[in-house]
């Protein structure tokens, strides 16, 4: 009599690849992964604005090029902050559009339910958008990168400006990605979610900014100072100061009570993430430093005048960029977990709206 042998399921199957498995998960992930990509490589859009980037960063950068030629001698460090700040900027007008639209456009088109009913669980769905955005955003980065080996060639550029400011950006890059896909699985029409995007990446870049402005000279202080004056010695040429007895009362701005609004700015957070390097009179001699030595100056308290600030012959004594640089606090990693948390929090939201079966539909929403 023969005997029959019961083969369980999946026992013939590698042990990764099992239902259940990370291996198994990872590999659904990056089935998304490819579909969505295979869709922006087979648009043209896609194409045509990467070579417009191109062109107009490479545009920007030889005008650049032509202008500070003969006055910069740092030039190659130069170019390469204006090129991150260029990828920064456009990664982030482009990027919402990529993302802002991914989950709520299928729901539109009717194939989001035909995903939902497979073995893709709305984890893999939500990260596998996130991850295609973010790759097919980081284009422009590639883009891009042949000025920034041009601008190595050139001289005066710092390794470490480099190996620090391109993760910078490329989480960045990131960031705006997952709140894309985020808001498009949270709100149900994709140009609406589309201009919350943007309206997101509005206020961290410029909204920062502005507030910071305003807050600056809503909460600006009256204090009362004493007069200083400078009396002249012509047979010896020099001016000594001296403190008077009048004194005068002035509105002075604080920036020190309002500089946290600028630690979620991106191109504070990416200036600030670079250690500068400090030129002649002890100033930062490149734009990245020079950028986060300014918000390292808003965390200063209001300056008084004094003759302390002075040498003998009338030299100014006052500490240096580099010693305000040194004695204030780095924000950028504060802002970082800002941008970081919530892109985590819309892929989350975005992940308990697209998981089936729902328990509740906003009213109007398609199931298929």
């Amino acid at each position: 009599m023969s005997q029959t042998t019961i083969v369980p399921p999946h026992e013939h199957e590698p042990a990764t690849d099992r239902p259940g498995t990370a291996g198994s998960w990872m590999r659904m992930l990056g089935v998304v992964v490819g579909l969505e990509l295979a869709q922006r490589v087979r648009s043209v859009a896609w194409y045509v604005l990467l070579v417009v980037v191109g062109l107009v960063v490479g545009g920007v950068i030889v005008v650049l090029f032509l202008s500070l030629q003969g006055y910069q001698r740092d030039l190659g460090g130069a170019i390469f902050a204006t090129t991150i700040f260029l990828v920064m900027l456009v990664t982030s007008l482009v990027t919402p559009a990529l993302s802002g639209s991914s989950i709520n456009g299928d729901r539109d088109a009717g194939t989001l339910a035909s995903t939902q009913v497979t073995q893709v669980t709305a984890a893999q769905l939500v990260l596998g958008k996130v991850l295609a955005a973010w790759i097919a955003s980081l284009g422009f980065l590639a883009v891009c990168t042949p000025f920034m080996l041009g601008s190595a060639l050139l001289g005066g550029l710092r390794l470490e400006a480099v190996l620090i400011a391109i993760p910078v950006v490329v989480v960045e890059i990131g960031v705006v990605s997952a709140i894309g896909v985020g808001v498009s699985g949270l709100i149900r029409k994709p140009v609406l979610s589309t201009v919350v995007t943007y309206l997101v990446v509005a206020f961290f870049s410029v909204g920062t900014l502005i507030g910071f402005g305003v807050a600056t000279i809503a909460f600006q202080s009256e204090e009362t100072r004493t007069e200083i004056a400078w009396d002249y010695d012509e047979q010896a040429g020099v001016s000594t100061c001296r403190e008077t007895d009048r004194t005068y009362e002035t509105v002075v701005p604080r920036p020190d009570r309002v500089w946290p609004l600028l630690a979620a700015n991106p191109y504070v957070i990416l200036a600030d993430a670079v250690p500068p390097s400090f030129g002649s009179g002890e100033y930062p001699d490149d734009l990245l430093g020079q950028i986060a030595i300014a918000v390292r100056y808003a965390q200063e308290p209001p300056h008084v005048e004094s003759c302390a600030d002075y040498e003998s012959d009338g030299a100014f004594a006052g500490d240096s960029a580099r010693d305000v640089y040194e004695r204030t606090l780095p924000s950028w990693f504060v802002g970082m977990g800002i941008h970081v948390a919530l892109a985590a929090a819309a892929v989350w939201g975005a992940v308990a709206a697209v998981r089936a079966p729902a328990r509740t539909l906003a009213p109007g929403s398609r199931i298929a």
